[in-house]
């Protein structure tokens, strides 16, 4: 894949939409110009082209922000891409993960989040209570006690076991929480993530 294979613009730009390696949330649009493809393409991370300032960017060469790039897509048109990264902090200048932090959902949605968001954002709570007093958190006190976490990830296990005999679909949902809660947990309390357990089903399905 070089730079020639595209479609760029009238102004000599690519649109690229930013993704989390990850958690699959979107973190901003931005542009490249030939040469951002190239020398992200050469070093793995994100160069892009600012339209304000007429010039190439290395995206976190200032704040410390890297994104390291796992992936580079095209789309049918190839006249714009989409970069999957590891982002290294915020997304955006305002300090906010994302760029899209603002608007609203639409009339009918029961909540501001969409299903892909929520364990990502789960995850990152988990980690922020790891400091915290265990007194003051029940994430804390479990992350404080490890073995505890353990049987309780195996007591949440039987409970979904049990609700799938006998109990409603509500129930079984709400039992299936509880697991992935303790579940967060106790991958954190190890310092790893559910998208290390993700990395093996996908092994598994090669």
């Amino acid at each position: 894949m070089v730079a020639s294979d595209f479609e760029f613009g009238p102004d000599g730009l690519l649109p690229c939409i930013i993704q989390d390696w990850r958690s699959g949330e979107v973190l901003t649009l931005a542009y490249m110009n030939g040469e951002a493809f190239e020398l992200t393409r050469r070093t793995g991370e994100m160069h892009l082209f600012s339209r304000s300032r007429k010039e190439i960017w290395h995206k976190g060469a200032t704040s410390g922000h890297i994104q390291r790039v796992r992936a580079l897509r095209y789309d049918c048109d190839a006249d714009s891409l989409l970069a999957l990264v590891e982002p290294a902090g915020p997304a955006c200048h305002t300090g906010a993960r994302s760029c899209f932090y603002r608007g609203e959902p639409a009339p009918d949605a029961p909540h501001a989040q969409a299903p892909f968001e929520v364990l990502p954002g789960l995850e990152r709570t988990v980690g922020a209570r790891r400091g915290a007093a265990p007194e003051d958190s029940y994430t804390a006190a479990l992350l404080a006690d490890p073995v505890h976490i353990g049987e309780k990830v195996q007591e949440e296990a039987e409970e979904v076991a049990r609700a799938a005999r006998e109990e409603s679909d509500e129930r079984l949902a709400n039992e299936a929480a509880d697991v992935l809660y303790h579940l967060t947990v106790l991958l954190a309390s190890r310092s790893l993530t559910l998208a290390d357990a993700e990395r093996v089903l996908d092994e598994r399905r090669a």
